[in-house]
């Protein structure tokens, strides 16, 4: 069912620029590498990964973003309650898991009960991957990715919004993934290309794009066909979870619900190829 593209909201629009990526080296973190107990051998750990007290709180003080920060169950005091007070106040995630976690993700290095997840990409926010499209002349296409765990799903979404000409991705801050080396992997060098930003609400996000000019199409079971719908605006794309699709907040508040039609025996598509029918099509209509 299409729609009148003239009620289009009014929106503006300030100039501004983003850093494609960030990166800093904290402390006695040597890009992934930690000195192991007895051995005095170094276990090299991936760059995104920063164990240690000491390490985990220069990463605060600097401006790398972090995804999350994880600390051993019960073990709040000296310096953890420190780490854990100022993770809080910058707006990053902090997850208690048991020391076996932590020794898994740090490989038997000394974490000292904390281990702290840094993106693999500096984030930007939501109204600069707006103010993109504007210095490009181009209708904004920006993806939500609404709570989406697999890493490689993830990789492949953010390759199907690059090669639509998508202009940034938002991301929630909790229950999904973040950018780890497996997202970029998947990706397949398309996350060096696109302005990643993380929010604390998704609803409350869509709320600011609207009042920016957007128009909100949530890809949903059910809903209108994909391909009779006007996409000739300024559109934010909500894709859903593996498990349980877009949440019912988010979709109360969308636009518009788009679908696309199965003829199979398979009644889904999984999500990044999902988001390469519909941003494609949504692309080249924008471009008519």
């Amino acid at each position: 069912m299409a729609y009148n593209s003239e009620k289009g909201r009014a929106g503006g629009y300030s100039k501004k620029t983003y850093d494609k990526r960030g990166g800093a080296r904290f402390g006695n973190d040597r890009r992934g590498s930690r000195p192991t107990g007895e051995t005095g051998k170094e276990t090299v750990l991936p760059e995104n990964i920063v164990c240690g007290r000491n390490s985990v709180r220069e990463l605060l003080k600097s401006e790398r973003s972090i995804d999350k920060i994880f600390v051993r169950a019960g073990d709040r005091e000296g310096s953890i309650t420190v780490i854990v007070a100022e993770a809080i106040r910058l707006g990053v995630p902090v997850i208690e898991v048991d020391s076996q976690k932590l020794d898994n993700m740090t490989m038997g290095a000394h974490h000292q009960g904390v281990v702290a997840m840094a993106a693999e990409k500096q984030y930007v926010t939501v109204e600069e991957i707006v103010n993109i499209a504007r210095e490009r002349g181009e209708k904004p296409l920006i993806v939500i990715a609404d709570g989406i765990e697999d890493p490689h799903n993830l990789g492949a979404m953010i390759r199907c919004a690059e090669c639509a000409g998508a202009h940034g991705i938002i991301l929630p801050k909790r229950r999904a993934v973040g950018l780890t080396p497996v997202v970029t992997n998947a990706s397949a060098g398309a996350l060096e290309h696109m302005a990643i930003a993380k929010v604390q609400n998704i609803a409350a996000t869509i709320e600011e794009l609207k009042e920016m000019g957007l128009w909100i199409f949530t890809a949903e079971a059910g809903g209108a066909p994909y391909y009779e719908t006007d996409w000739n605006v300024g559109a934010a794309v909500v894709f859903g979870s593996e498990g349980e699709g877009v949440s019912r907040l988010v979709r109360d508040r969308s636009d518009f619900i788009v679908s696309i039609p199965m003829y199979g025996k398979v009644n889904s598509l999984n999500v990044s190829t999902a988001a390469s029918v519909i941003l494609c099509h949504a692309a080249r209509m924008q471009r008519l």
